[in-house]
């Protein structure tokens, strides 16, 4: 990996293991939650953030927190860190939350947070994940503190309306909904949070409001090529950490399948059977493998793919004055 990416990815762990202390105290308590923080249970202190830790510090590529610090040093500054837990937070308490709606079992690789800490516990902490980030905000030196609450929540309210979208989707077998309404679901669940990151890193930079608004508009695009590239994994080679075909046992209708099903209107129940086997057997069985196999003929994952690559590549002409971006897209994709 590029030395100026491992600083930056160095920074950013530091400042996440700042805010999730391996054993929180009575002064992190009351950093979060005011001075009635200060007489809290140990116990029940690391009972809240333990789930946390656990799921964060698995891994993961950290692409939208080192995102916002590249974007931040490419406009000249190097004060982004501090709002970097703002984005990361964010992303891994939407993925506690997702694991529960579509009843996910594993996360990178292991099982699923609500699967070791029970549904109860990883509801709560992964909702006070949410809440941890205004704590965030509200430490940084950043003055227009206003700015990033807006920003914040906009992110969050188009979030929740990704995953309605989705959730609605794999839930109600029978909808098929359109390319279109799809790329806006991939905006809406996936490009937010890039969106944020690029916006909070122009925004630690002092940038023009133009600039800010360009540079999340190539963020937004990045999120969602990379969600259509996810979904052409989850089916041909597997995404890490989860299942080859997962995406089948929770109903998701993802843009091969959409593709498909929009050129073979004809053949949709057999792709309803399908998703109906996968989530009563699991993604071992043959219906799975099946699907796939029908997919591939159809010749639906190149150019799921090629659409992928398509917002990836307008994203990046957007990025075009600021170099290290695209030795980033690199480094991530």
């Amino acid at each position: 990996m590029d030395q100026e990416y491992t600083q930056q990815l160095i920074k950013i762990e530091q400042e996440l293991k700042r805010w999730l202390p391996e054993n929180p105290d009575a002064l992190w308590a009351e950093k979060v939650f005011t001075a009635v923080g200060k007489d809290a249970d140990a116990e029940s202190l690391r009972f809240l953030v333990e789930p946390l830790r656990e799921l964060v510090f698995r891994g993961g590529k950290r692409w939208r927190p080192l995102l916002m610090t590249l974007v931040c040093e490419a406009l000249g500054s190097d004060k982004a860190i501090p709002l970097t837990p703002v984005v990361e937070f964010s992303h891994n308490a939407s993925l506690i939350h997702d694991d529960i709606e579509d009843e996910s079992d594993t996360r990178r690789g292991k099982p699923a947070t609500h699967k070791i800490f029970g549904v109860d516990t990883a509801i709560n902490s992964a909702s006070f994940f949410y809440f941890l980030v205004s704590a965030c905000i509200e430490d940084s030196h950043f003055p227009n503190k206003e700015y990033i609450y807006k920003k914040w929540l906009e992110c969050m309210r188009r979030l929740h309306l990704g995953q309605a979208m989705d959730i609605n989707w794999h839930r109600n077998v029978s909808i098929i909904p359109n390319v279109e309404d799809y790329y806006l679901m991939c905006r809406m669940k996936t490009g937010s949070l890039a969106r944020l990151a690029a916006e909070l890193g122009a925004y630690a930079a002092d940038a023009p409001a133009e600039t800010a608004a360009a540079l999340g508009e190539a963020a937004d695009l990045l999120g969602v090529g990379f969600q259509i590239l996810d979904d052409v994994k989850n089916l041909t080679t597997g995404v890490p950490g989860k299942r080859r075909g997962d995406d089948v046992v929770e109903g998701k209708k993802g843009l091969p399948v959409l593709l498909y099903m929009h050129k073979y209107p004809e053949k949709k129940e057999s792709i309803f059977y399908s998703f109906h086997v996968a989530k009563r057997e699991g993604a071992s069985a043959p219906e799975v493998g099946e699907l796939i196999d029908t997919l591939n003929a159809a010749g639906v994952f190149p150019e799921a793919e090629e659409k992928g690559m398509f917002y990836i590549n307008e994203a990046k002409k957007i990025f075009s004055s600021y170099a290290v971006l695209d030795n980033f897209i690199k480094l991530i994709s």
